[in-house]
């Protein structure tokens, strides 16, 4: 058990600076105070968490592993004692949000900025990847996806509405015809990543079509189709959210406007309802805010 708050601010102190002599001046303390501190900390914990020689220091695994444990667990003391000493509780720490390449490099990032520079005091790690990643094990503060994930043991907080929608250049429009049909589409060159695939649709009555579609351009990464599409090579199908600005700005058109794919929101994935801290309920009210007004007029 971590019973001593002063051993782990020492044990990240020491890591921050690189050695405990610079740690103890950093700290105000003697050279044997932060030794004693670590010796403690390593015998409570039962593992060698810095490796030491003669000129230099390392975390070990269990050390690196306790360490970016121990920045956000202070992070949440020192909160809870700003709101003790001042009646409020403002922004700071260290926050970690993983989010898709798409969505985080339009959305997610922009919001992540702005809220640097607001907070001074917030430090955030932004790790973009389409992969499915572990909220726990990989020790962050929030997941945000699009679709609401199934049995994930996790607390799911909708961010937005969102769904996908059709969209081609207007050159291309122009040299190849609208199409008027979801069963049109077969007779359209459609970028997506597999050599057939199927596009559910809900029209504007609630029926429901499942077209197949076909494409001599392929990729599995959803960004090269959206280039493509404003390039004027085929149809993409694309979340409003990545194409609203492209749309707006007439670069792309929507194709079936009356068309579009089943529900899939933008979540975000939390370990716990309760004890979420300031700064990742600010991230939280700053996304939904960014996202509500990217995708008025979808």
């Amino acid at each position: 058990m971590l019973g001593d708050i002063g051993e782990l601010r020492t044990f990240v102190r020491i890591a921050t600076s690189g050695s405990l002599s610079a740690a103890g001046r950093e700290m105000g303390l003697a050279l044997s105070v932060v030794s004693k501190r670590l010796a403690a900390l390593e015998a409570r914990t039962g593992a060698r968490l810095i490796a030491r020689s003669t000129r230099s220091l390392s975390l070990t695994d269990e050390g690196a592993r306790l360490f970016e444990r121990a920045q956000r667990i202070l992070a949440e003391v020192d909160e809870a004692e700003a709101m003790l000493a001042h009646g409020r509780l403002a922004p700071q720490g260290l926050l970690r949000v993983s989010a898709p390449v798409a969505l985080g490099r339009v959305h997610v990032g922009p919001v992540c900025r702005d809220l640097a520079r607001a907070y001074p005091a917030v430090q955030i790690e932004l790790e973009l990847t389409d992969r499915v990643v572990g909220l726990i094990d990989e020790g962050l503060d929030v997941v945000i996806r699009i679709g609401e994930p199934r049995d994930s043991g996790l607390v799911v907080r909708k961010l937005a509405d969102n769904h996908r929608v059709l969209v081609a250049s207007p050159e291309w429009v122009a040299q190849n015809g609208m199409p008027q049909l979801p069963e049109d589409l077969a007779l359209h060159e459609c970028l997506h990543h597999d050599r057939g695939t199927i596009w559910p649709l809900i029209g504007p009555d609630g029926q429901v079509a499942q077209i197949p579609v076909s494409s001599r351009l392929r990729s599995n990464n959803g960004e090269m189709w959206h280039d493509w599409a404003l390039e004027g090579y085929g149809i993409a199908q694309k979340s409003w959210l990545d194409v609203a600005q492209d749309v707006r700005a007439g670069r792309l058109v929507q194709v079936l406007p009356d068309w579009r794919s089943p529900p899939a929101p933008i979540c975000a994935l939390l370990p716990t309802r309760t004890l979420i801290p300031t700064r990742l309920r600010v991230f939280l009210e700053a996304m939904a805010d960014h996202l509500r007004a990217c995708g008025q007029g979808g």
